[in-house]
């Protein structure tokens, strides 16, 4: 049986949250999926920052829970769901969102939020 030991951020791998402060917009082509003035960004090492958005501010009636799950050693598991657009409408969008529902310490502020695969769900910041 393989352990999972957490890993710390530090210098080597950072990780940062932060309130993003504007309006994000989920969509897929005129659905919106969800709405937030409460997103949170997270930066991590040298990846794109990825915007979390709570739950409360998502069509849910739009996501399906998927079997998919996934381990990351600095945030935990990974559970995704996938979008059902109700025409239909919609390239794949199995497995389209994720969420850390019981994340790591050091990012659990990211629970009861979710993120959104930028290649098939457009991610709006307003930045003004």
């Amino acid at each position: 049986m393989t352990t999972r030991e957490p890993k710390i951020p530090g210098t080597d791998h950072p990780i940062t949250i932060e309130a993003t402060g504007v309006r994000v917009v989920a969509r897929v082509g005129a659905h919106v999926i969800a709405d937030t003035t409460k997103a949170l960004t997270l930066r991590e090492a040298g990846y794109p920052p990825v915007r979390y958005i709570p739950l409360d501010d998502v069509d849910q009636t739009l996501l399906a829970d998927s079997a998919t799950r996934t381990y990351c050693p600095y945030k935990g598991e990974a559970s995704y769901y996938n979008i059902v657009l109700p025409d239909g409408q919609g390239t794949d969008l199995t497995d389209a969102v994720w969420s850390y529902r019981e994340p790591y310490d050091f990012v659990a502020s990211i629970a009861g939020h979710i993120a959104f695969y930028t290649d098939r769900v457009e991610v709006v910041v307003d930045e003004g």
